[in-house]
């Protein structure tokens, strides 16, 4: 039989509870569902703001839409540098499980895809930063497609641009190159990288803590794309030059050369080639030796090839003219207590003579009859000690000093080129007033097809009274018979200049050159050649720049269309006459 409980009689539950005890519990509840109201209207209403803000700050992310770098083309339209999809690889360290193993079966094949040790890749991996580490930046674009296909996790990609240098080492000096960050650094990409680079856009957008795009927030802003930028620059011309360049420095053993060619009525610069050179894409073990653009940067005495200047200045005020004769007896000349002397004894030449014969003594009696400033003036006009107003990195001035301050020797050395500096686009530029009756014309590295106006250096007949001189120069006889070439007459000089290293000339050091033009009744171009420090036993400038320029002249006016004006072909010469520093 069950037993019967009786609830009701239960003490406990007999006992009366006090009012004011459900009321208090009550009255905690309210005011608990108060406080989460107050919350909630604050964050809801008055404090909106600050928790969008850090919202935001945590989630929406602007992503930067990279612009597309402009091209730059040569003359002709053909590509020296553009932009193509690339893409870089990033991690976050801390979601790569590098224990498990078939992550790092994975791993290997990743290190292999990216060119890079196994162990510089866990080097990475290891980074502090847990959240966020570069693994490699601008890759091309189907390895990407490959490492994406290895689903690592943790390993993400972002899309890039990278440039291409279609033409490599033989225009790396004037095409420069970009850093990761698509930038410009050297050359034209520094020098117009402003117009290059065009401007990025930018989108709003949600991200997740994996780096994906969840959302997308309002309208972006579309990039402006980079302007693309038309060269003066002949992409053959160029090779071409480049190439005998090169090969020339290596059969002389050679430290260096360069290389300018000129189109004498617009100024358009055709080729601009050093060497040695580099790969643009390619700069891991980039040194100075081949970054240096030579033909802008470095300056030089100009030695022999500063003549013509003088001499044109004598003709000019009437103080002599081409068949008056200067007695270079016996070979030497003393101003004020130092010697100038010439290879050996020339005798008694003519004005022409002196050019052809590059006599230092001739050149130095013709200079002792001219005012120093009149020289000064006259070679200010020319350019020298002027800075070209070419829009490119690392262009120099050289040093011409004020005439005030020279003594009679150095009036003298002036005169046959030392004691000044220039820049080997510098001469280039400056032969143009013998291209252009008597005006030089500035040079330029873009595109024009209007001829240059020029500033007045001589007058028409003189300019052409010099043109002569620098054609018998380049002829028989003269020092740079090795410039002439089939099919085409020229007209150039040569120079040769000991080193100068802190305040002394190094003995066996030479910089040899040879400017000058063709054809030479209506020049159309002007090439400058400079090799350093040249050996094997050849260091005259009519023996080791000479042939480079006249190989450059044959093939450039080749190629610009330029009829040949000689009907034979020009004696070939075995031996030449050396000619004097």
């Amino acid at each position: 039989m069950s037993r019967s409980v009786r609830y009701a009689s239960s003490p406990l539950l007999a006992s009366k509870t006090p009012v004011w005890r459900s009321k208090f519990i009550v009255a905690l509840i309210a005011l608990g569902f108060m406080g989460l109201g107050a919350r909630a209207a604050y964050v809801q209403v008055f404090g909106n703001a600050f928790f969008q803000r850090q919202g935001a700050v945590r989630f929406a992310r602007t992503l930067e839409l990279p612009a597309n770098r402009g091209k730059i083309l040569d003359r002709n339209g053909l590509i020296l540098a553009s932009s193509v999809p690339a893409t870089s690889i990033w991690a976050i360290p801390e979601d790569v499980d590098q224990d498990a193993p078939a992550v790092r079966a994975k791993l290997e094949e990743l290190a292999t895809l990216l060119d890079m040790p196994l162990a510089q890749l866990h080097g990475k991996l290891a980074d502090e930063d847990k959240t966020f580490v570069w693994i490699k930046r601008q890759l091309d674009w189907h390895v990407g497609q490959r490492i994406a296909a290895l689903g690592i996790r943790g390993i993400y990609q972002r899309e890039e641009y990278k440039r291409q240098y279609p033409e490599g080492e033989a225009a790396a000096h004037v095409v420069g190159f970009t850093n990761v960050e698509d930038l410009g650094q050297e050359g034209v990409e520094l020098a117009f990288n402003d117009l290059l680079a065009g401007r990025a856009g930018s989108r709003r957008v949600i991200k997740d803590r994996l780096g994906r795009v969840v959302e997308g927030l309002g309208e972006g802003v579309p990039p402006v794309d980079g302007r693309d930028m038309q060269l003066s620059i002949d992409s053959k011309v160029q090779f071409f030059a480049y190439q005998k360049l090169r090969d020339q420095v290596a059969v002389h053993k050679a430290r260096a050369g360069s290389v300018v060619v000129l189109d004498a009525h617009t100024g358009e610069l055709l080729a601009l080639a050093n060497y040695p050179s580099y790969l643009p894409g390619q700069r891991q073990h980039l040194s100075g030796e081949q970054l240096r653009n030579r033909a802008l940067t470095d300056v030089f005495e100009p030695g022999s090839t500063m003549k013509p200047f003088t001499i044109g200045l004598a003709l000019e005020t009437g103080r002599v003219r081409p068949e008056t004769p200067i007695d270079t007896n016996p070979g030497r000349i003393t101003i004020t207590g130092s010697t100038i002397s010439d290879t050996h004894n020339h005798g008694l030449l003519t004005v022409e003579g002196v050019i052809q014969k590059s006599s230092n003594v001739g050149t130095t009696k013709i200079a002792m009859q001219l005012p120093a400033r009149e020289m000064w003036e006259t070679f200010s006009a020319a350019g020298f000690g002027q800075k070209p107003q070419l829009r490119f990195p690392g262009v120099v001035s050289g040093r011409l000093r004020p005439y005030k301050s020279w003594r009679p020797v150095e009036q003298a050395t002036m005169a046959y080129g030392y004691g000044l500096s220039a820049s080997l686009l510098q001469m280039a530029r400056s032969y143009t007033v013998f291209a252009n009756g008597g005006r030089v014309i500035p040079a330029t590295l873009l595109k024009t097809d209007v001829a240059a106006v020029g500033v007045p250096v001589f007058s028409e007949r003189t300019a052409d009274q010099v043109r002569r001189m620098l054609q018998l120069a380049a002829g028989p006889g003269g020092t740079g018979q090795k410039a002439q070439t089939l099919g085409y007459s020229v007209g150039g000089k040569s120079g040769t200049a000991r080193k100068q290293e802190g305040r002394n000339y190094v003995s066996g050091k030479y910089r040899a050159w040879f400017v000058g033009m063709a054809p030479i009744d209506a020049p159309r171009i002007i090439v400058a050649v400079m090799i350093d420090e040249p050996g094997g036993g050849q260091f005259y400038g009519g023996a080791v720049a000479a042939p480079v320029f006249s190989e450059v002249v044959q093939q450039t006016l080749r190629m610009l269309g330029v009829a040949p004006d000689m009907a034979v072909k020009p004696h070939i010469v075995a031996d030449a006459e050396p000619e004097p520093l």
